[in-house]
């Protein structure tokens, strides 16, 4: 019982790194890539306009 504790603890972790890690490539892409995609919509909304 002790060494399943010890690899559903482990497991957890292990998805909670995989979040972190596609969190921070989510961030760093939205961070280069914003002002482009800002530049999008804006161009949309005045052609709306």
């Amino acid at each position: 019982m002790l060494f399943l504790r010890r690899e559903e603890g482990q497991g957890l972790v292990e998805y909670a790194l995989v979040l972190v890690l596609v969190a921070v490539v989510i961030i760093a892409i939205l961070t280069l890539l914003g002002p482009q995609i800002g530049n999008v919509f804006s161009k949309i909304t005045s052609g709306l306009g």
